[in-house]
Formats: C-alpha cells, structure tokens, sequence
C-alpha cells in the first residue's frame, strides 16, 4: 500500500453529519486502479513480440581469452567449481582478498599521482551491479574512492541539462568515483518507461559520446560496464528476493517493470551501444550470471585498465603512550553502558 492510499477502515465515520452521495466507481475505474505502476506508460522504445529466441550463446573462446590481463593479476592458482559450474567459495574469498589488497594498492596510487578516475555501472535490475561495488569498497578508503546512486530527478533537476547533476559528482584529483547507474538513465530507463520526449531520447544519443569524449580529453580515466544477465538468471534472482526478507527492499515496482519489459530494455541496450561504443570510452560486459565470477573479474579488468605502482607505506612504529600524568576516570555507574546481549 502506498502512502497515498488509506484503508476505509482506518478512517473514524460521523454518523451524525449528512454525508454526501459518492457514486461508485465504474468499471472502467476499477480497471484503471488495478493496473499495475507504470503499465499504461508509452515507451519510446518499442517492439513487437519476440519472433525469435534471441539468447545468444557466449563465445567461451572471447571470454577465455585473459592475454590483456598483467600476470601479476591473474589467479596464481586455476579456478576451482562446483559440481553445479559455480565457483567454488573458498577459492572465490581467497581470490577477492588478493584483489581487494590489489584495490587497496590502486588507491593509494590514485592518491599519489592525482588521477581522476569514473567508473560506470550499468545492467538489468538483479544483475549484480550492487555486489560488485560493495566488494570494491569493502576495503577502501571512503574519502578516495566513492559510490554515487542518484536519486530520480527533483523538479528542478528536470529543467537542468541532462549531464548537469552529474557533473557536480566527477571527482577532483586523488578520486575515484563509481557510478551505481548514471547518465545512461535517458538511454535506457526513461525511454522505455516513457519518461522522457523522443526528442530528448535522440538528443541524448547524439550528445552523450560527445560529452565522454570531453571528459577522456580532460584527463578522467573513464570505465564503463555493462552487468549481462540472462533471462533465466534474473527471474531466479527476483524469485529469491521475494521468498527473502532480508532481500525483498531490493525488490522495487519499477524492477518488476524492467521484468515485464524484457524486450524494450534489450532493444534499448543495444541501441546505446550502438551509439555510445566509442573508442574514447567503449563498453566492457560483464558475463554476470554467475556473481562471483562476476565481482572477480570485473575488479581484475579494473584493475587492468589503470596501470599503478605499489606504493603502499611500511608498517609504522606505535609511538609510547604517555603517563596517565595524575589522570582519574569518572566511576563506571555514572555511564551508561549498553547491554551485553551476546
């Protein structure tokens, strides 16, 4: 229930006032209020049905290929799986833990050499982007390397140039800002949501390698990842959400829309591919349906793309503390101490 319907029972009803006649709701109404959010929205982006099955079988031998990839970064050991193809987990927390020391490195390089670093990340809903950016903060410094999720656009925000609320976000020097979804909003949400005027839609098309090229010309490093799921994977993930508590907040309206609009969203993607695939800042996809595979090797390629050094400082010597120089501590009862439930 939204905050803007009421329970008729909740509502105390004075029986001592003439109320006026409310004629009931016809049927059209009725139809009207059981739609579902979203469902009368006109996509710009518009398919007919699926003539075709359009799952495509990834080239094992374009995934397989690491020749790119610094040997310093690759695994010291082969990947180990499951009897189910999953990567097997201890393998994967050893794994993590190198690169995550890896990041730890890559930041302090950042800081030295005063990069400007954004790194974009995009895909369906369900599709992991939010895991990869939780392990990739997990043991960085929040001051050099950031997350950004923008809410949706304030009135203001609306009558603003497209690019302007992000621009207030790229990072100074010494920063590495990660985009939780960006920009590509207008290529992808609000055209097939019906959000925005296909002229807008076009316009954005048009400006957008236009604007990263601006940025790659002023020295930000730009990274920009696409997070593939299949169709198969995504349900399973929503299905998880919903029998999941803890997981179902992740569960939105507007990503049961995504769902539904399966097809618009895959005409939408490759339409901004089409156009945004720049040399300047091309797209990297991720294969994502297995999300620890997934985490692993997006943070290895990033770590590819921005070469640094190991300047990590040498342990510190802990200097001896003080005397306590007379120095007594106010009685315990006075404080208030919270319960040790464990």
């Amino acid at each position: 229930m939204s905050n803007h319907d009421h329970d008729p029972d909740d509502t105390a009803v004075d029986t001592t006032a003439a109320e006026p006649m409310v004629e009931a709701p016809s049927a059209a109404e009725k139809e009207v209020e059981g739609k579902r959010p979203f469902s009368d929205l006109k996509p710009i982006i518009t398919v007919g049905p699926e003539s075709e099955d359009r799952r495509i079988e990834l080239n094992r031998d374009i995934l397989s290929d690491i020749s790119s990839i610094p040997e310093h970064l690759r695994p010291a050991q082969p990947p180990k799986y499951t009897k189910k193809g999953k990567l097997d987990n201890q393998y994967y927390e050893h794994e993590l833990a190198r690169l995550q020391e890896e990041l730890v490195k890559l930041q302090y390089w950042v800081k030295e050499a005063g990069l400007r670093v954004v790194i974009v990340f995009e895909g369906r809903s369900g599709a992991g982007k939010g895991g990869v950016i939780k392990r990739i903060l997990e043991r960085t410094n929040s001051r050099i390397m950031r997350v950004i999720a923008l809410p949706v656009p304030s009135d203001r925000e609306r009558t603003q140039w497209w690019f302007q609320k992000y621009v207030a976000h790229l990072p100074a020097a010494g920063e590495i800002v990660l985009l939780d979804r960006s920009w590509y909003n207008r290529a992808l949400v609000e055209p097939v949501m019906g959000f925005c005027t296909e002229e807008q839609y076009r316009e954005f098309l048009r400006s957008c390698p236009q604007f990263e090229r601006m940025l790659v010309r002023s020295g930000i490093i730009l990274l920009k990842y696409w997070f593939s799921v299949s169709n198969e994977e995504q349900e399973r993930r929503f299905q998880a959400r919903i029998f999941t508590p803890t997981k179902r907040w992740k569960l939105s309206p507007m990503d049961l829309e995504d769902r539904r609009r399966w097809v618009e969203y895959s005409k939408a993607k490759d339409t901004m591919f089409a156009y945004t695939d720049i040399k300047q800042a091309p797209w990297y996809v991720v294969n994502a349906d297995d999300k620890k595979r997934a985490r692993l090797n997006c943070i290895t390629h990033i770590l590819s793309q921005i070469p640094y050094e190991d300047i990590t400082p040498e342990p510190v010597q802990l200097p001896p503390r003080e005397g306590d120089k007379g120095y007594i501590r106010p009685p315990i009862h006075e404080q208030t101490f919270v319960p040790e439930v464990y």
